[in-house]
């Protein structure tokens, strides 16, 4: 693993800076922001929510530290759609956050985020699927992306 940072704490960091650094981008008012703020607020946890529950209804590993100990492919439910619900669902929190605070400054950071994620988390995950699961997991790989 490439990282030892917990992807709930990276989430907790990036949005503390889309909200601190709101003084450093311009301002967009957009009509009915809040409304959409928390629409993806409850997206979010609603795809967070869906793929924890399977990891558990499969019993395999939520640690994201830790994926060598997973015990299963999942790739029902939400997985037919993201190989990575769990930081989709992260990625549409900080979403929420810069629609209630910080546009600009969101589309930035969750950008960077993504980045982050992608670099330091899901690449190493993914190199430890194809380890411990290889043909099913190059063929997951192949119908199924990455983010949505």
């Amino acid at each position: 693993m490439e990282t030892k940072i917990p992807p709930p704490l990276v989430t907790l960091i990036f949005g503390l800076s889309i909200y601190f650094s709101r003084e450093l981008f311009p301002t967009i008012e957009i009509k009915y922001s809040f409304y959409v703020g928390i629409f993806l607020l409850l997206l979010g946890f609603l795809i967070l929510i869906s793929a924890v529950r399977l990891f558990r209804i499969d019993q395999t590993t939520v640690n994201p530290l830790s994926p060598k100990q997973a015990t299963k492919l999942v790739t029902e439910g939400i997985f037919k759609f993201s190989r990575n619900p769990m930081y989709l669902g992260m990625a549409c929190v900080l979403a929420s956050l810069a629609m209630f605070f910080n546009i600009i400054g969101g589309i930035v950071f969750i950008a960077l985020f993504c980045a982050y994620i992608t670099k330091f988390q899901i690449v190493p995950e993914e190199k430890a699927m194809l380890d411990l699961f290889s043909e099913d997991f190059d063929q997951y790989k192949q119908t199924t992306r990455r983010w949505i």
